[in-house]
């Protein structure tokens, strides 16, 4: 099985903790992704999903454009060594509750994996599997 690094979005996406939360939503809709980093200086002080934005903004009928990141970013950053297996990545999102997890080498976050990425790992490898099987044969037709 694959490890976290092999998998992992190398140079994640970030954002200032005064953004507001529209914005965060129009970047992570142009860039095609379903999280941002907060970054306050060259410090990393929390993460904002689209998760985030859903249940902590939006279901709240708080201002969109008033509203910022950090008021509704996750922090601490749930992390994971790059070197640990994509099964304990999955076993740590679904133990933790989240769908993003900061990745970590020597401590220093270098990446980031979603539960798409997981999604996309286990389907890639289910599809070796499935190629490597037996060798297709033709039937056999017998006569009664």
């Amino acid at each position: 099985m694959s490890t976290v690094a092999q998998i992992m979005t190398k140079r994640p996406k970030s954002t200032g903790p005064k953004t507001s939360i529209a914005g965060a939503a129009k970047a992570m809709r142009s860039a095609r992704i379903g999280s941002l980093f907060v970054k306050k200086g060259k410090q990393l002080v929390g993460i904002v999903t689209d998760t985030d934005i859903v249940r902590r903004a939006v279901a709240t009928g708080k201002p969109l454009g008033k509203l910022t990141v950090e008021k509704i970013m996750t922090t601490p950053i749930c992390t994971i060594e790059s070197n640990q297996s994509v099964d304990e990545a999955q076993d740590m999102m679904g133990d933790l509750g989240v769908r993003h997890l900061g990745v970590t080498k020597n401590g220093e976050i270098t990446g980031v994996i979603s539960v798409r990425d997981v999604l996309s790992c286990y389907k890639r490898y289910a599809q070796s599997k499935i190629v490597a099987e037996v060798p297709y044969s033709e039937p056999k037709i017998s006569q009664d």
